[in-house]
This record gives C-alpha cells, sequence and structure tokens, in this order.
C-alpha cells in the first residue's frame, strides 16, 4: 500500500510542477507584451507590473481576459515583423537574385563570349534547380 501511496505523490507533485512551468510561461509572456505594447503608456505598465508581483495569479487572469485579444494581436504582429526581417536579410546573403537574373546574368555572359554554350546550359539547369 505505500507503494501505490508513494506513485500517487509523485504524480501529484508531477502535476503541480507542470501547472507552475504552465503559469511561469504565462507570467513571461505578459510581461514580454507588457513590453511590446505600444499605446499603454508606462504607468499603466508599472501598475500591471506591480499586480503580478503582489497578485500574481489573479492579475495573470485579469490580464489574460482583458488584453487577451489584444496580445494575440500583437504576438502576430511581431512574428510577421520577424519574418520580414529574416526573409529581408536571407536576399541580402543570399544576393536576392532569383532564377531569372540568374539566367540572364548567364545569357550576358554567354553574349559577351566569356562562357561557352555548354556552361550556359550547366548555369541555366542550376538557376532552375
Amino acid at each position: 500500500m505505500n507503494f501505490l501511496h508513494n506513485i500517487w505523490d509523485f504524480l501529484w507533485v508531477l502535476f503541480w510542477a507542470f501547472a507552475f512551468v504552465a503559469y511561469l510561461f504565462a507570467i513571461f509572456a505578459i510581461i514580454g507584451d507588457l513590453f511590446r505594447d505600444d499605446k499603454l503608456n508606462g504607468w499603466w505598465k508599472a501598475l500591471w507590473i506591480i499586480f503580478l508581483i503582489f497578485l500574481p495569479f489573479l492579475t495573470a487572469l485579469a490580464y489574460l481576459i482583458f488584453r487577451g485579444n489584444g496580445m494575440a494581436e500583437r504576438g502576430a504582429k511581431a512574428a510577421a515583423a520577424d519574418r520580414r526581417a529574416t526573409e529581408s536579410y536571407l536576399r541580402e546573403v543570399t544576393g536576392g537574385s532569383s532564377p531569372t537574373d540568374e539566367i540572364a546574368k548567364a545569357k550576358s555572359l554567354l553574349d559577351a563570349g566569356a562562357i561557352t554554350e555548354d556552361e550556359f546550359a550547366i548555369l541555366k539547369a542550376k538557376a532552375l534547380g
């Protein structure tokens, strides 16, 4: 009987550990959203933080209820901005040339006599994938 009692104790501790980690994720998401929000002035942000310190569970619940939709919108906007920045960086690093640009460059090299017809075909095949 003591063995079963210990298993249930272990499962109970595991449940509360999971709940605590989920709660920490929610708190950090709220704090991140507070600092991401440019429409909320500093005093309101400070007030939310103070309440998160002294009444954390109630404040987190209230924040998610009252500002949850805006939180999702700001998160989506930040993700879109990150995606655009990543795409811009990749275009910058790779030279930003499309297959059409690569073929046009190869054609100009062929017309200038810098490459042969076979080399042009190889470059064209490489550009097209």
